[in-house]
């Protein structure tokens, strides 16, 4: 069966192809084709086998003439020829031809109709296929019989591994995307959030051609219809804070910024699952029901209850369901323009204030900057806080230099007049092992704050490591908890430490310095501390 939808073009000739399916029926073959079980919440549980979370390292652009000078080549972007992209592309082809069935999932990225891509998706597993029906928007049945020509299509024959010896390849996975053919292709890895970031890395290139700044982000908006983007790498809060039941949400974690206003890219949720539960979650934990994909999770073979807490597969457990399953979600997913932007760290050395106002020049450098701090045990060997740098909160899916998408920010931010906020969710009073995690209810204070706009036009005091305005007063918080030299026992070991970050911001942006403006490198920590680098 063909449902409309001819794979020729593409070189597939597979007898029986399923385009659009029905929910249910994907559920059905999960179960009887692809090893998937049915949790008692109704979700189902899959598993993407030997590869639990992205693989990084082997991302490719293709170098092509018409895009190389866009890309900011490097360890992100590495290089790959065309004849090699086209030689994956036949692997792939190859393999998806061997399957006794193809699902064909056709939808949007961006809800902003005048912006919109039509993203199609090739896979042999039901999972990929509901995974991708979840996280793209679902066309209507009248949008679905006019879509016409795809402007993107994903190749997932990740079940295959990539020939290592095809140039350009370190090892058999391969996770590739041609702009110019408009084709991405997935080999050696079953990972299905290698799609999602796969769409994102296209809307990152091209999205900001048309003067659209595209953002890792959270979003959501208050009843005023003010609208507040929420920036953070993993562990900082992002999903925490952005789900408010007295705002809207707009989305979790992939947004535009044009002209008009705000839009979700996606039109569903990729939740982190691990330690779940319905007390501290209950959203997310009432989001997974019939209609969502649990990846990876481990789940009770006779009672089918998922055991939330078990990381023996991997920490990286994952919930895909769509938007709407959140009560309190706008449907559509647009919004206006920001009124705040909202940059979240983790600070385990305890030495950033709680909460500071930036000026546009502050907001480029901490956004190029995208700074968090890993605490010790978290990872083998970290056993003090170790600073982590991601551009723009979000390197690994950035096409373009950290620096445009900086411009296109603080750009906005002036045109708009939206403020920029950097709150620390992270430690005060000494560094972790030392200092206590900020209180939660605290950070949700300052987010009111910051929402009801009473900090806008407050008195703030200047951080004198870091030149960072810190408002006095904060309702609902401590006075003395603002200023974290305050908070510390000993002031010289406050000094030592402040300055030590200090120094590794400076270190970290020296590869982004000639690229950016003089007002932006001295936006940073102050330059007698830089001197000393």
């Amino acid at each position: 069966m063909r449902y409309d939808v001819d794979l020729g073009p593409y070189g597939l000739s597979v007898r029986e192809v399923l385009r659009n399916a029905a929910v249910a029926r994907l559920y059905e073959d999960g179960v009887t084709f692809d090893g998937a079980l049915i949790a008692s919440s109704g979700a189902l549980t899959t598993n993407s086998g030997g590869k639990t979370g992205r693989s990084p390292r082997d991302k490719r652009i293709v170098e092509h003439p018409a895009s190389a000078a866009d890309v900011w080549w490097g360890n992100v972007n590495i290089k790959l020829p065309e004849s090699s992209f086209v030689a994956l592309r036949e692997q792939a082809i190859a393999f998806l031809n061997t399957r006794e069935r193809l699902y064909v999932v056709d939808g949007f990225a961006g809800w902003d109709p005048k912006r919109r891509l039509k993203i199609r998706v090739l896979c042999a597993r039901p999972y990929h296929a509901l995974f991708m029906h979840t996280m793209l928007i679902r066309p209507t049945r009248e949008e679905l019989s006019l879509f016409g020509t795809p402007d993107y299509v994903i190749f997932n024959a990740g079940e295959a591994p990539a020939d290592p010896n095809t140039s350009g390849l370190t090892s058999s996975t391969s996770v590739s995307v041609s702009f110019e053919r408009g084709e991405f292709v997935v080999l050696g890895t079953q990972y299905a959030g290698e799609m999602k970031k796969g769409v994102f890395t296209l809307m990152h290139y091209l999205m900001p051609k048309q003067d659209v700044l595209s953002m890792h982000c959270s979003a959501n908006e208050g009843a005023a219809g003010d609208v507040s983007l929420f920036f953070g790498l993993s562990g900082t809060g992002k999903t925490t804070l952005s789900a408010d039941t007295s705002r809207q949400l707009i989305g979790d974690d992939e947004h535009c910024w044009s002209d008009d206003g705000i839009f979700n890219i996606e039109g569903g949720c990729y939740a982190k699952c691990i330690h779940l539960s319905r007390e501290k979650e209950p959203e997310i934990f009432e989001a997974i029901r019939f209609g969502t994909v649990l990846e990876n999770t481990v789940i009770d073979p006779v009672r089918r209850v998922v055991r939330y807490d078990d990381a023996s597969l991997t920490e990286n457990t994952r919930a895909a369901y769509p938007i709407e399953f959140i009560p309190n979600a706008k449907i559509p997913c647009v919004a206006g323009h920001p009124s705040n932007i909202i940059f979240l760290t983790c600070d385990a050395f305890g030495v950033l204030p709680p909460v500071s106002r930036l000026t546009p020049e502050q907001a480029m450098y901490h956004f190029i900057s995208g700074y968090t701090a890993k605490v010790a045990g978290t990872e083998v060997g970290v056993v003090e806080p170790q600073a982590t740098f991601s551009a723009c909160f979000g390197a690994a899916f950035l096409v373009w230099h950290p620096t445009k998408y900086a411009e296109m920010l603080a750009s906005r931010l002036r045109t708009h007049q939206a403020q920029a906020w950097l709150v620390n969710t992270g430690w005060l009073g000494g560094a972790f092992g030392t200092g206590e995690r900020i209180d939660l209810a605290h950070t949700r204070a300052i987010i009111d704050a910051i929402h009801s706009g009473d900090l806008r036009g407050a008195p703030t005091g200047e951080d004198p490591v870091f030149g960072l305005a810190i408002p006095q007063q904060v309702s609902g918080v401590p006075d003395e908890i603002l200023r974290p030299e305050n908070s510390w026992a000993d002031a010289a070991a406050y000094r030592k430490t402040a300055e030590k970050l200090a120094t590794l911001f400076h270190q970290n942006f020296r590869q982004y310095a000639a690229a950016a403006s003089t007002a932006t490198r001295l936006a940073g920590p102050r330059p007698t501390i830089a001197a000393r680098v």
